[in-house]
């Protein structure tokens, strides 16, 4: 399996902004569409205080820093040139729901994909909903005010919606849970969500490596049997590390390929191309990365 999906984050909290203007950004489409991305995950339309466009919604709510050029209408048209499929990611209020006020969260966001709906809803590029609040646990309110902004959006745009949980695994919890009780707790989550999440893509980077496919085959059985269609998505960076966060290694992306694979999953997404596996990334060891993978994906054909 190859990789054919990434998300692109420039509103982030915890990696660097790579600088990228209008010309790096369409550079950038041109390398993911010839290594085979077809596609694109914003992963937010903005966090706290930051975004991608000037949002008279959000500037409602709160101050915002100003967006000096529209990068979401980029991003659809560098999708819509490449004949690539747009998932639009949500807002992360960075506290109303850290704080369980789920509800202010929910309205915030409505009335700001109601704006974007309004300028970019007939977009041709514009394909998918991404539930950028990520879940890792069993959480009766919030999963049934989740259930809720599903329905809402898709009222909206009744198009495909993908999210992207985590396993509460050893490499980033001291408490990690046990297969067995996450299977317990997301067999009750996916009942919730059954019919409303079209895909669901597990990142594959919070459990040990020796873990990963016995989580990752209880993700694929639940799934299939609450109707979601899985996908993966493949982290590019390291955990682990002394240092947050760097590209992976060869061995061990191509380690979590081959699990994905064996598990059966249907499509490989990775967080994420431009910074960890880009040739075009600001780490020296992402160019040398894709020189591995693009090495792996000419033997393979």
């Amino acid at each position: 399996m190859k990789i054919t999906g990434t998300f692109l984050d420039e509103i982030s909290h915890d990696i660097p902004s790579a600088n990228w203007g209008q010309e790096e950004w369409k550079r950038e489409f041109d390398t993911m569409k010839s290594i085979g991305i077809d596609t694109v995950i914003m992963i937010r339309i903005g966090y706290h205080h930051k975004t991608t466009f000037n949002s008279k919604v959000l500037s409602a709510h709160q101050s915002m820093r100003p967006a000096y050029y529209d990068l979401l209408k980029l991003f659809l048209d560098e999708s819509e040139r490449h004949g690539i499929k747009f998932f639009l990611g949500l807002y992360d209020s960075g506290k109303y729901w850290h704080q369980g006020k789920y509800q202010k969260e929910v309205d915030i966001n409505m009335e700001l994909m109601e704006e974007i709906m309004q300028k970019y809803g007939n977009h041709p590029a514009f394909n998918g909903w991404y539930l950028s609040h990520e879940m890792t646990i069993l959480n009766d309110h919030f999963l049934k005010l989740y259930s809720n902004l599903i329905g809402q959006l898709k009222k909206l745009k009744n198009i495909p919606i993908l999210m992207s949980p985590y396993v509460k695994g050893r490499l980033q919890f001291d408490n990690p849970i046990s297969p067995k009780e996450h299977e317990k707790q997301w067999d009750e989550i996916f009942a919730a969500l059954s019919g409303k999440v079209d895909f669901v893509a597990f990142q594959d980077g919070q459990t040990d490596l020796m873990e990963l496919k016995e989580f990752s085959s209880i993700n694929k059985s639940l799934a299939d049997k609450h109707g979601l269609t899985s996908w993966t998505n493949i982290e590019t960076f390291e955990r682990g590390m002394p240092i947050n966060f760097l590209p992976i290694s060869w061995e061990n992306l191509y380690y979590k390929m081959n699990v994905a694979r064996e598990t059966g999953v249907e499509k490989l997404i990775t967080f994420e191309f431009p910074h960890f596996l880009s040739p075009n990334s600001m780490y020296n060891s992402a160019h040398t990365l894709f020189k591995r993978y693009d090495e792996w994906m000419k033997k393979r054909n």
